[in-house]
């Protein structure tokens, strides 16, 4: 019976990742559809290109919301941790794939690293310093997120040594690292846009 609550959770937890702030905000303020505008990426950073600092804010803010409030619920249930790392996948697969939204949604670093804090602060509260400390010195959104993302295994197994934990997260940021595949060739390239 246990596991029809687990599976249920799951699923519940991948429904609100498909809740797509970027889009929501952009209604809310009357801004264009962040998919046909700027990066045609439904996330924070083409919010703050096409509308600004606080609908930007707004849109990290939930992006984040979606994978801290489900995770943290599980950790603090002392969920099985399988169920634990399978609700940081389903907030971050809702997000990336949102069956509300064509499954055409943002590339989920936001939603991650919200994820990770839920899970244990000390692991978000590393990552999310890496994230922003790379954007500061760079001036590159797409930098942070995938130094950030690259770096995601060696937090996980340093602070948690969990390896069900660590296999999921490494995962997530396998997916993160394809879903910048195209930033990271404008890297390479030095054609990255600049925040």
């Amino acid at each position: 019976m246990l596991l029809y609550y687990y599976i249920g959770g799951i699923v519940a937890t991948y429904l609100l990742g498909s809740l797509s702030s970027a889009i929501i905000v952009a209604k809310i303020w009357r801004l264009p559809d962040p998919r046909s505008r700027g990066s045609n990426n439904p996330g924070a950073t083409n919010i703050l290109r096409i509308g600004g600092k606080l609908p930007a804010l707004c849109t990290l803010l939930g992006d984040g919301c979606k994978g801290f409030v489900p995770t943290l619920i599980a950790s603090q249930m002392h969920l099985p941790t399988w169920v634990v790392g399978s609700v940081m996948l389903a907030a971050l697969l809702g997000h990336i794939w949102p069956i509300f939204f064509g499954f055409r949604g943002g590339k989920g670093v936001a939603t991650a690293m919200g994820a990770y804090l839920g899970l244990a602060w000390p692991v978000g509260g590393s990552l999310i310093l890496i994230w922003a400390s790379v954007i500061a010195i760079s001036r590159i959104s797409s930098l942070g997120a995938i130094v950030a993302t690259l770096l995601t295994p060696v937090v996980a197994w340093f602070l948690l040594q969990d390896i069900t934990l660590t296999i999921f997260m490494t995962i997530m940021s396998a997916i993160l690292l394809y879903r910048h595949k195209t930033n990271i060739r404008r890297l390479i390239k030095g054609e990255e846009k600049r925040v």
